[in-house]
């Protein structure tokens, strides 16, 4: 999970300053910086409990250590330095993974460092040599990191606004009450409304927003709605991945906020859910 003595910004606050960067300056990160990030590594766990490993890859010194040459098809410019991870095969591995990585992109977020998820647009092989990737790890997503650069690249420019990260579903569409097809208002959520409100503005895959909460008194239930044939376009479901960043920004708000609860895979009771819609976990406060 998290600890918070790393974050000295509200998490609220950095969830809404972090955008994706694809342009970077040259400046490359200090060694005291890496060793922070690297620190907070170590900790930056999934609620599942599977193994995630993480390392600093400099796109030269993979070069001469392990011949890795290190490329994103031209969506990244200027980046010297990635977060790359693995995590090992497990029942929750995608969401385990996704949780602890945007876990660590917001804690670098805090930093006043760039980041930017990609899952589809960076050379695997490359990246699974210099991490030294195990047959019992995969290798999702990586992200550049490093000093945004004050100038965008025309792909950067091009890239957000075709993502249309602004324009993102509306409450209504993604937080229900008792069931699917009952919208869950502002007055019903309560005190969750804030970490909803995050999770609404999570990062997503090409942005579909795949999660769906149901919320029945103070269990909140939470669902992943695939979009039809989008897993079978790449290498992973990375909406699975996509769930487990959106259940980091929901934890990580609760704890700030002082509501405490835990994760459960558990028995939701008769709701009926819409096509191509599975069960993932529930939150349950503690009493």
């Amino acid at each position: 999970m998290t600890n918070f003595r790393f974050f000295k910004t509200p998490i609220t606050e950095i969830i809404k300053k972090r955008i994706s960067v694809r342009t970077y300056s040259e400046q490359p990160l200090t060694s005291d910086i890496k060793e922070t990030l690297l620190e907070f590594f170590a900790i930056s766990k999934g609620p599942f409990g599977t193994p995630v490993r993480y390392n600093l890859i400099e796109r030269n010194l993979a070069r001469s250590r392990s011949n890795a040459k290190l490329g994103t098809y031209g969506v990244i410019r200027g980046a010297s330095t990635y977060v790359v991870a693995v995590v090992e095969k497990a029942d929750k591995d995608l969401e385990d993974f996704g949780y602890s990585l945007e876990n660590a992109i917001l804690f670098a977020t805090s930093l006043g460092l760039g980041t930017c998820w990609l899952g589809g647009t960076f050379k695997k092989s490359e990246f699974s040599k210099a991490i030294e990737q195990k047959e019992h790890e995969i290798l999702p997503c990586i992200s550049p990191i490093g000093y945004p650069s004050s100038k965008r690249s025309l792909i950067d420019t091009a890239m957000r606004f075709t993502a249309g990260s602004k324009n993102r579903k509306e409450w209504g569409e993604l937080f229900f009450s008792g069931e699917f097809g009952r919208p869950l208002s502002i007055e019903e959520a309560g005190k969750y409304e804030t970490p909803l409100e995050m999770v609404r503005l999570a990062p997503s895959a090409s942005n579909k927003q795949p999660w769906r909460v149901v919320k029945t008194n103070n269990i909140l239930h939470f669902y992943l709605q695939h979009t039809k044939g989008y897993a079978k376009l790449l290498a992973y479901d990375l909406q699975r991945v996509d769930m487990g960043i959106a259940m980091c920004h929901f934890e990580l708000t609760t704890k700030e906020l002082g509501i405490n609860g835990c994760w459960c895979v558990c028995d939701p009771g008769n709701i009926g859910k819409p096509q191509d819609t599975e069960y993932v976990v529930s939150w349950i406060e503690s009493v």
